[in-house]
């Protein structure tokens, strides 16, 4: 059965590195890299997907209350 793919952007490790050469990176694994940190986890882990993904906290939504 295959994995489902992990968006990055989600994981709350994720950051931008603002590096031209390196522009994704991940806290928990303490790298930066050209691709999507899962992309090269998968690499070196023959295929697997990462284990340390994290879902982001959502901030609360705002109320529908109309603006005056």
């Amino acid at each position: 059965m295959a994995e489902r793919r992990i968006d990055c952007r989600r994981c709350r490790h994720y950051f931008v590195t603002w590096d031209e050469d390196f522009p994704h990176g991940c806290r928990r694994m303490g790298f930066k890299s050209r691709r999507s940190p899962n992309d090269e986890v998968r690499c070196a882990m023959n295929g697997r997907t990462c284990r340390l993904f994290e879902q982001k906290q959502t901030p609360a939504a705002r109320s529908q209350t109309p603006v005056r």
